[in-house]
């Protein structure tokens, strides 16, 4: 199973130059096996895959998190949804009094795209997600609501025994500085749980998420309890606030590894253009 990302910025690209190592596109994730491919997220990163992998595929299948801006804004111009015919299947969370289909049609139809969901020439099947266990092509897919504002999932991939894990937005105790000691009562524990390889909000440091809580992200010092506590391998730190620079993503990863008590796990920084081999 390789694991591709195509943007791992939070909110907005910015234009700033110092940015451009560890990338300015929004959220997008390409998991690749056996010549299958899924997408995760479909934020401005998703422009980075090549559309030509998709056109010859039987079906493609786009999970999304939650709808915020960031992690749909590149939906409306992947190329292969404007194919006739072509079956696409687009996952991602219900919870809400509106579903899954209305609230993308909000996005995908005039004043905001040229368009509604209706008049896309693909066969689109949405699939509204809970939390939930299935299967797609050998690859098991687990999702559980994690904690954010707005319905939102994360996802836990397993292929065999190897683990795949990706909550890009998520704050796993809401203002509080520890942890509580209890698994079930941490959001995404479980599917965290002995994860290969964890990509998970990291966008805060303690002092910033000080003045930050309820804003829906992680801090660091979370993010690394959440892997320790359960059993990650590696975890990326993920969801790059779009006003740190890369000086300053690297020092973050560099005192976040300090800061690591668990001597199996590994901490790392996200980049567009990673490739992850699990």
């Amino acid at each position: 199973m390789k694991i591709r990302i195509l943007g791992c910025r939070g909110s907005y690209p910015t234009a700033k130059k110092e940015n451009a190592l560890y990338g300015q596109s929004t959220s997008c994730v390409e998991v690749i096996h056996d010549g299958r491919r899924l997408i995760l997220d479909a934020g401005t990163g998703i422009l980075g895959l090549n559309f030509s992998d998709y056109f010859d595929l039987p079906r493609i299948d786009i999970f999304l998190t939650h709808l915020h801006m960031d992690h749909i804004q590149g939906l409306g111009f992947f190329k292969p949804l404007f194919v006739p015919g072509k079956e696409v299947h687009i996952w991602g969370p219900g919870g809400s009094t509106h579903s899954l289909k209305n609230r993308l049609n909000r996005y995908l139809s005039p004043p905001l795209f040229p368009l509604p969901l209706r008049d896309l020439p693909c066969e689109l099947e949405i699939h509204e997600l809970a939390d939930s266990d299935f299967s797609i092509d050998g690859l098991n897919i687990k999702t559980e609501f994690v904690i954010h504002p707005g319905p939102t999932i994360g996802y836990r991939i397993e292929r065999g025994e190897k683990i795949f894990v990706y909550i890009p937005d998520h704050e796993p105790m809401i203002g509080s500085q520890e942890l509580y000691s209890g698994s079930r009562w941490i959001s995404g524990s479980s599917l965290c749980a002995q994860a290969d390889v964890l990509i998970h909000d990291a966008q805060y440091t303690e002092e910033e998420y000080e003045s930050r809580y309820g804003w829906g992200h992680s801090s660091v010092k979370h993010m690394i309890e959440l892997a320790e506590h359960s059993k990650v391998k590696t975890v990326y730190m993920f969801h790059h606030d779009p006003d740190h620079s890369d000086a300053f993503l690297e020092d973050m990863v560099t005192k976040a590894q300090k800061k690591v008590d668990d001597p199996l796990l590994s901490v790392k920084l996200a980049s567009q253009g990673l490739e992850i081999e699990i």
